[in-house]
């Protein structure tokens, strides 16, 4: 069983900075595709960064160059810094695990509130 926790949310004022960290416990495998992803009011959920252990990574356009995602396989735990923050990144974030192959799962975590608001 895997278990995500994340930590690090909050509210900032535009232009301002954030790093959301996820802490992954249970069996963990290098392999493992972890990363984030974030629900604003009335959209659907959206990538957002998601990194292998490669490492290669994908970022949505929308906060690329903004944005950087990185990742610590000895903690098990991937972290979002988040600069230049706009009022549309407000969301909530979600941490995610994704296992491919014969034991294939998806993992969520609870999420955490970012609002970038003045």
């Amino acid at each position: 069983q895997v278990q995500l926790v994340e930590s690090g949310g909050g509210l900032v004022q535009p232009g301002g900075s954030l790093r959301l960290s996820c802490a992954a416990s249970g069996s963990i495998f290098s392999s493992d595709i972890m990363g984030w992803y974030r629900q604003a009011p009335g959209k659907q959920r959206e990538l957002v960064a998601i990194m292998t252990s490669g490492p290669s990574t994908n970022v949505a356009d929308s906060v690329k160059g903004r944005f950087t995602i990185s990742r610590d396989n000895a903690l098990n735990t991937v972290y979002l810094q988040m600069n230049s923050l706009k009022p549309d990144d407000t969301a909530v974030y979600y941490c995610n695990l994704r296992r491919l192959g014969a034991n294939a799962g998806n993992y969520w975590g609870q999420g955490t509130q970012v609002t970038v608001s003045s």
